[in-house]
């Protein structure tokens, strides 16, 4: 009976919410990526400036392609989510996206006031089918792709360079993002360096060569790289470096600088830096698909996310900076510990001197030797077999114990699970 209740109780609230889904915000954002306190604080918020009310469906996803196959197969009716920059291409391109209304009567327009204008020039830059990208998607976070290094292990001219991957001295202490697209990336900035420096190739312009030539070359370049690789990882690496299993990763500065806080803890010194060739910049925006049912609350629900307050709590809560470009913002950053660094290209003019986080906020002179990925299309495939090609089926010592410490630890907690549920089974049984 308890069962059928639930069940009843559970058709009653999907019935209520497919009757009233003007009343009912669907937001899909990758996993911890959120102050979830100012998830009901929106609710509140926008009922004072619509008098209009919502209640918030928040879920999460870990995959930009389990977001993106949702809404295109099933055609789920998300009215705003979050993908990386690449995605918001696709997106755009397979008319996928619905323009962002600016228009919030009375209420202030957070967006536009604070966005960077830095973020805004790239975002200009998407390869959108002919459309500006700025006009369907705002912002969220964004970051570099570089190198997180032991400075015990591995000297800071060493880690200067892309190729420092590529050293026989730091073998089995290398971890790699697996990701395709941000390796291919930066090894062929590296390779192209030479045609960088002689003005034959812009970065830009090696951003969209997917060609078989380019794909080889870095093919060729990464399987020298593999023997040497002691892990190809989503997320357990910055836990191997602050631990000192790992000595040198290639690595987002979102997780480099989680790890620094984390290692310095433990007394160990690490360090982050975007090679000397060039390096990538990333960013997650918002969007509101095209199958979404709820599109006023979808860009109120972006434009509270761009109230200065609001970013500074998810920036700080999360570890991931913000694309706002707001005073406020720059002032909740600015940290005397740090020397005064450039940063008039992301704040304004006012911002040439202001001592903050490096890895957090690059320096002008580092993100002039910065560019942006774009989504590869057709040619999709062939890069995510080219990566195939390159990890083999063959792994690391160091790989190899790194997965059986985790099948270990897997075995323990179930055990452990079992001995608990019978202690609670027989704490009931005594106390009955």
């Amino acid at each position: 009976m308890k069962k059928l209740f639930v069940f009843l109780a559970a058709a009653a609230l999907l019935s209520s919410c497919a009757q009233d889904r003007d009343q009912v915000l669907k937001v899909y954002n990758w996993s911890d990526y959120i102050d979830e306190s100012v998830i009901p604080e929106f609710e509140q918020w926008y009922q004072e400036q619509t008098g209009e009310k919502v209640k918030v469906i928040y879920q999460t996803f870990d995959v930009n392609e389990t977001m993106l196959s949702k809404i295109e197969k099933g055609h789920e009716d998300y009215d705003v989510v979050c993908p990386s920059d690449y995605i918001i291409e696709r997106m755009l391109q397979n008319d996928m996206l619905l323009p962002l209304d600016r228009d919030f009567g009375s209420t202030p327009n957070y967006i536009d006031d604070n966005l960077s204008p830095y973020i805004r020039s790239c975002f200009d830059k998407m390869e959108a089918g002919g459309k500006n990208a700025n006009d369907y998607s705002v912002g969220y976070m964004w970051g570099t792709t570089g190198i997180l290094y032991n400075a015990k292990y591995v000297t800071d001219e060493e880690a200067s360079s892309w190729d420092v991957i590529r050293n026989p001295k730091f073998a089995d202490k290398i971890f790699i993002k697996d990701s395709a697209r941000d390796v291919f990336s930066q090894i062929i900035l590296y390779l192209r360096r030479d045609d960088i420096a002689a003005g034959k190739v812009t970065l830009d312009e090696l951003m969209h060569d997917s060609s078989d030539e380019a794909m080889a070359e870095v093919e060729a370049y990464m399987k020298q790289v593999k023997d040497l690789v002691a892990g190809w990882e989503a997320d357990f690496g910055k836990d191997q470096m602050t631990q000192e299993r790992g000595w040198l990763s290639l690595n987002w500065s979102g997780d480099a600088v989680w790890a620094i806080e984390e290692a310095k803890e433990m007394g160990v010194d690490l360090r982050y830096v975007c090679p000397k060739e060039g390096f990538t910049v990333w960013f997650d925006g918002w969007v509101i698909p095209k199958y979404a049912r709820n599109i006023k609350a979808a860009k109120y629900w972006i434009n509270f996310m761009s109230r200065p307050d609001i970013v500074i709590r998810n920036v700080e809560v999360t570890g991931y900076v913000s694309v706002s470009g707001a005073p406020e913002v720059m002032e909740a950053f600015t940290d005397e510990e740090y020397e005064p660094i450039d940063l008039s290209y992301f704040f304004g003019p006012e911002a040439s001197s202001v001592c903050a986080n490096p890895v957090l906020y690059p320096d002008r002179a580092d993100i002039e030797r910065s560019t942006q990925e774009h989504d590869w299309g057709d040619r999709t495939p062939q890069l995510v077999e080219m990566w195939s090609r390159v990890k083999g089926d063959s792994a690391s010592g160091m790989t190899m114990v790194v997965v059986a410490v985790f099948v270990l630890a897997l075995l323990a907690l179930a055990v452990f699970t079992r001995v608990s549920k019978r202690r609670k089974k027989a704490g009931r049984k005594n106390r009955r």
